[in-house]
């Protein structure tokens, strides 16, 4: 069981999973922006250009809040840049993350490199023998 978690962590903090997981988060966030901006403001352009709303009285434009009106139709513009400053704010704190994870996984790999690899023990047990082996020939001279 240590082993499948060991190498599941090992797939999870690979760069290419922590980049797809980056894409789907941020892909949901502008699909918020998209939808947004359909509803707010690309169908009822369509239903002023059609006919197809109810027109008011005076068919003066009318601005009110995070709205405004014409020929009756209501823009709501206030969803569509709530939206935006939600994928603005989800970016930067997704890049904050991301920076903090690879700085974490450096540091990790920092602490690899520093530390020398041990020789195998036939290197080692080679160069015992060859040192013994120059001792001797140094007393016999």
């Amino acid at each position: 069981m240590k082993k499948f978690l060991e190498e599941f962590k090992a797939f999870a903090l690979k760069g290419n999973v922590m980049d797809m997981a980056i894409g789907v988060i941020i892909g949901a966030a502008f699909g918020a922006i998209v939808t947004a901006l359909t509803d707010s403001f690309i169908n009822p352009l369509i239903a002023v250009i059609t006919g197809g709303a109810k027109k008011d009285e005076n068919g003066v434009m009318q601005v009110v809040g995070g709205t405004f009106t014409i020929r009756g139709v209501e823009f709501s513009y206030g969803a569509f840049i709530s939206a935006v400053i939600n994928f603005l704010i989800i970016a930067l704190i997704l890049f904050c993350l991301i920076k903090a994870v690879n700085k974490a996984m450096a540091i990790g790999k920092k602490k690899e490199e520093e530390k020398p690899a041990e020789p195998p023990k036939e290197e080692v047990l080679l160069t015992e023998i060859r040192d013994l082996l120059k001792a001797q020939n140094n007393k016999k001279e």
